[in-house]
């Protein structure tokens, strides 16, 4: 059955993680029916001043306003299955544990969290504030997934979209994908 996807890029530093999503959902596309993304202004900053261009305008997805509460995944009657932040800022994931919809992304989560399907936040702060972690217990508690974008180096990555790479797999492994990736002890 093909999936239905939301992600949300909000404006936490990360973007290569948005990016190799992306570019890994592309090549995913015979397991997904439709893509929505929706991008804050804050990510859209960031993505240029990270990586240097605004090659988000390249991906063949249809992309929302922020504030476009119109947008299919807006609503549980639209049954997209999977919603993943990636990078998600810690304002977002507080808004989302409080359940303050006030944006297209926090709306789309709480669709998500009410209807019981999967949501996946990939968190890029550090230190961690206790506030945070109360957010993320909160969510977790609802049923999300906290995935923090912390990359794993014993498949010896040698580039940073490889590094990269190593968080984004598992943030598809856990979003139920059936891809070719690498797995400690496997060859």
């Amino acid at each position: 059955m093909a999936r239905k996807i939301v992600v949300a890029i909000t404006g936490a530093s990360g973007s290569i993680y948005a990016k190799v999503l992306l570019n890994r959902l592309i090549e995913l596309k015979d397991q997904i029916s439709e893509v929505g993304i929706v991008m804050s202004d804050n990510a859209k900053d960031v993505w240029q001043e990270e990586l240097q261009n605004q090659a988000y305008n390249n991906f063949p997805f249809q992309f929302y306003s922020k504030n476009d509460f119109f947008a299919p995944f807006a609503s549980g009657s639209a049954r997209y299955d999977t919603m993943i932040i990636c990078p998600c800022s810690m304002g977002t994931l507080a808004r989302i544990a409080h359940g303050i919809s006030s944006d297209l992304t926090t709306r789309a989560a709480d669709v998500i969290l009410k209807e019981r399907r999967k949501l996946i936040l990939v968190t890029r702060e550090t230190p961690l504030s206790l506030v945070h972690i109360q957010n993320m217990k909160l969510i977790t508690e609802a049923g999300g997934i906290i995935c923090p974008a912390s990359p794993s180096f014993y498949s010896l990555p040698k580039t940073f979209d490889e590094l990269a790479g190593t968080v984004v797999d598992r943030v598809l492994s856990l979003a139920g994908f059936d891809f070719d990736h690498y797995q400690w002890g496997k060859e």
